[in-house]
């Protein structure tokens, strides 16, 4: 049976967002069971690393929230399910879950999809159209939180005989590994940060955008900075603000405010991030909204390394408070500098043990193997 089936993922883009690096690790799994791989995508920096003998890669305007080009992506998703007899059809975001339920609809082929985030709401519209999204044959969400989210939000939509149920996201825990790297490379990419790492050195890596924390991060620095002292470490809060220049300028002038310009510095990318994990001491996701599964906290724990998350979201169950990481109260500044300092003062045994049992919870719950393995499995019961 395995041997027949074709799967077609349909993702807006193949950035390097959850959804879509678990499009693309799905993708390559499947062709290794003897199963036919296929995207739909509008492009995206991850298309180049696709490997095109394993992945049929089709390129479509499914970014696109316009009716016209959701109905016209529909007819063309019809001509591809029908021309590679296509067993599953699985959507990854809103837009193009819609063109996906009217082709599978019309050649009826089992429809999944995976609820990546909360897709916030504020009217009954905006309610019907993420709606989409628990439409589906098979309903996948990426932590509990999330699956609770969806039954106490859409619960009209869903019905007895739908399969609902959570699959974790997975992540690559032989490239996110602390022994691959070489301390040379570590060195250089301190040179290029300017840092010097006699230092602790606190990383907070995200896009520049209020949800994120970054505002609430400066203000707990200000509160530590008291009690442990001026330039007592170093900070990097690691993203590109897309765009949002004046929240950058906002976050300049707190921090010129404060006088921690010596202590905290912007990082618009880093090609490598397992490495930027490795040079640094304590990491840090101080989201004031809850993160569907929070990829930060695991990533850090799988390069064994102390994460400071909210206590909101995924990272309720991806963080065992006080032993692979801290938690703290989402949106309170003092409870993130409490937090900040009890990391900076633990002596080195104690960071690296909690560091070690970090790596060994994410090899348990959340690697890629795992997420593609119950994926696969959930694909091959939909068939049956």
């Amino acid at each position: 049976m395995s041997s027949n089936i074709k799967v077609l993922q349909v993702i807006p883009k193949l950035g390097y967002g959850g959804a879509e690096t678990g499009c693309y690790d799905i993708a390559h799994y499947l062709p290794e069971n003897n199963c036919k791989s296929f995207i739909v995508t509008s492009g995206g920096e991850l298309t180049k690393f696709i490997n095109k003998k394993k992945v049929k890669l089709i390129r479509l305007p499914v970014h696109s929230k316009n009716p016209l080009l959701i109905f016209f992506n529909s007819l063309i998703l019809i001509g591809i399910i029908l021309f590679f007899d296509i067993s599953i059809v699985h959507a990854r975001s809103r837009a193009p879950a819609w063109s996906c339920l009217f082709a599978t609809k019309i050649t009826k082929r089992k429809f999944v999809t995976t609820f990546h985030g909360t897709y916030n709401f504020s009217g009954k519209l905006k309610k019907f159209y993420n709606s989409v999204m628990v439409r589906s044959d098979l309903i996948i969400a990426g932590s509990n939180f999330i699956f609770s989210h969806i039954k106490n939000n859409y619960s009209e939509f869903l019905k007895f005989n739908k399969k609902f149920l959570v699959i974790f996201r997975g992540i690559n825990v032989d490239f996110f590994d602390p022994s691959t790297k070489l301390e040379s490379d570590e060195k250089k990419l301190l040179q290029k940060w300017e840092i010097n790492k006699e230092k602790k050195i606190l990383l907070m890596p995200g896009r520049l955008t209020s949800w994120k924390g970054q505002e609430l991060l400066i203000e707990a620095i200000n509160l530590a900075k008291i009690e442990l002292g001026y330039e007592a470490f170093h900070v990097v809060i690691l993203g590109s603000n897309q765009g949002r220049d004046l929240y950058k300028k906002k976050l300049v002038r707190l921090i010129e405010q404060y006088r921690l310009s010596k202590q905290i510095k912007f990082v618009d990318h880093c090609k490598d991030m397992a490495l930027a994990y490795k040079v640094s001491d304590i990491v840090i996701s101080a989201s004031i909204e809850p993160e569907a599964f929070g990829r930060v906290a695991v990533e850090a724990q799988s390069m064994e390394k102390l994460i400071i998350a909210s206590n909101i979201g995924g990272s309720n169950e991806t963080i065992i408070n006080e032993k692979t990481g801290f938690l703290f109260e989402s949106g309170n500044a003092h409870s993130l500098s409490e937090k900040i300092i009890k990391a900076i003062t633990m002596d080195e045994t104690s960071l690296k043990l909690l560091g070690k049992e970090g790596r060994k919870n994410i090899i348990k719950k959340f690697n890629v193997e795992k997420m593609c393995f119950s994926t696969y499995s959930e694909y091959k019961r939909l068939l049956n």
